[in-house]
């Protein structure tokens, strides 16, 4: 599978084509579905362009890609630098199994992060869908403690800028073991060499201008379709 991330959390304007606005995020999820993506992963904002776990907002953005792009899977991201405190992040996500057609059928949810089993158990008894977000050995080796929550559907193996291929094997090798699918990317200058390893690796994989703004080449990204189209 090939993911498309399309906007996650990066500032309004760091990129000419960010989307932002659920109409922009629908126009480049539709692109990105002409290309065969049937899987979408996108950080819903406010109207000012805030990142938000809110319902409201949350349920416009889904709604509304949904629309485009009928067929494919949606998620969103649970991150704690959007509502630092693990209680209430918790029961924001809970609050999305009231939202019909806004509600994401999947969530990544980041190992580190405070409160991170509580966010995994509120996204199950939502019927949410949960991806694990897993960003160093550290988390790896702490889920490997605890298992995986009811309601994983897969685990991302997510690579830091900086961090190279090796980090990324060692990274899998670890995750191997829990037995659930694993999605590998890279961040930035990371995020192609990453991707070529998962494609080498059979894994499932993503690419998006929330993981890189630029091409193959090193030059500006065009938009999340290129991207796609690079990735494919």
């Amino acid at each position: 599978m090939l993911q498309a991330c399309l906007n996650g959390a990066r500032e309004p304007g760091s990129h000419p084509s960010l989307p932002i606005t659920p109409q922009q995020l629908a126009a480049d999820a539709a692109g990105c579905a002409e290309l065969g993506v049937t899987s979408f992963h996108l950080h819903p904002r406010d109207v000012v362009g805030l990142e938000v776990l809110a319902g409201p907002e949350v349920a416009t953005a889904v709604s509304v890609v949904r629309a485009a792009v009928a067929h494919a899977e949606i998620g969103v991201t649970t991150g704690a630098w959007i509502v630092p405190d693990p209680v209430r992040r918790a029961e924001l996500v809970l609050g999305w199994a009231g939202l019909a057609a806004g509600r994401p059928d999947f969530a990544s949810v980041n190992v580190h992060e405070d409160g991170w089993l509580g966010v995994a158990a509120a996204l199950r008894d939502a019927g949410i869908g949960i991806e694990l977000g897993v960003f160093d050995v550290g988390a790896a080796r702490t889920l490997l403690d605890v298992g995986v929550p009811a309601g994983t559907v897969r685990v991302l193996a997510e690579v830091q800028p900086g961090e190279t291929v090796d980090d990324a094997v060692r990274l899998v090798d670890l995750l191997v073991p829990l037995g659930v699918p694993i999605l590998l990317h890279g961040e930035d200058d990371s995020a192609w060499p990453v991707l070529d390893l998962a494609v080498a690796r059979g894994l499932d994989t993503r690419i998006g201008l929330e993981d890189t703004l630029t091409a193959r080449d090193g030059t500006a990204a065009v938009d999340n379709a290129q991207l796609v189209e690079l990735a494919r």
